[in-house]
């Protein structure tokens, strides 16, 4: 039996969240790590960037001889997720996947069958862009997770990843929001979740101390909750009880 890493218990029918976004930037791995946490979730990580999820929970590929997650995928074999301290339990990334060539439905049965060994929400972190690797996790997923910013190129990136994924089940997270939106970009946002017909989650809001944060523990793990990050805090926990909602429906 996986460790705890929150307060949720494990579930008798695991499910699949997926975090993708086809522009970089808009917030991708913090949301993934955070909702790992509050989900009681395995943590995949299909990032090969340095700023990925396992940088932050404090993984180091250099310093290992091993690497788990390649190591599944070339042996097909479930691996064993890492616990930390307030922090989500995690399959380490590798930069060498980009190069591994695993194709989508390999991704996709991989994560499956990792789950039902499992026997535990998995969280998907996926490099950005339509990459096999990201697109077999998106197959795989119950619910997939879209952080966008309200910019004109991330809506664009937006409006594509929509057009290409229509049919999967789809929950668009408005991240960074600024304290008054800009009326043009949300209204261009209205109008493709509407087309799409996506689920809108709370947003979570521009908080210019997160980027520069160096804490390896969840935002949302703390017990009782400083007030500095009680805003976020309560803002990821909607995001994260829309996507138990979605995936309950």
């Amino acid at each position: 039996m996986i460790g705890m890493s929150a307060s949720l218990p494990a579930c008798s029918r695991p499910y699949i969240a997926t975090v993708l976004a086809y522009k970089g930037g808009v917030g991708k791995t913090t949301i993934a790590y955070e909702l790992a946490w509050l989900l009681g979730a395995v943590l995949v990580d299909l990032e090969w960037d340095s700023g990925s999820a396992t940088r932050q929970w404090g993984y180091r590929h250099e310093d290992r001889v091993r690497a788990p997650l390649l190591d599944a995928l070339e042996r097909g074999r479930t691996p064993s997720p890492l616990q930390g301290v307030r922090k989500p339990l995690l399959v380490p990334g590798h930069p060498d996947l980009s190069a591994l060539n695993v194709a989508a439905d390999t991704i996709t049965a991989a994560i499956e069958t990792w789950a039902k060994e499992w026997q535990r929400p998995v969280v998907v972190d996926t490099h950005p862009g339509g990459f096999a690797s990201t697109l077999g996790a998106a197959a795989a997923a119950n619910v997939v997770v879209s952080p966008t910013v309200l910019a004109t190129k991330e809506l664009e990136a937006l409006e594509g990843m929509l057009a290409e994924m229509a049919d999967y089940p789809m929950v668009i997270v408005p991240n960074k929001v600024p304290a008054v939106p800009p009326a043009t970009q949300l209204d261009k946002l209205s109008r493709l979740v509407t087309a799409a017909a996506a689920v809108v989650s709370p947003p979570v809001s521009n908080y210019v101390w997160l980027p520069r944060r160096q804490i390896r523990v969840a935002v949302t793990s703390y017990d009782p909750v400083p007030a500095r990050i009680a805003g976020l805090d309560q803002e990821l926990r909607a995001v994260a009880e829309t996507v138990r909602n979605y995936v309950a429906a």
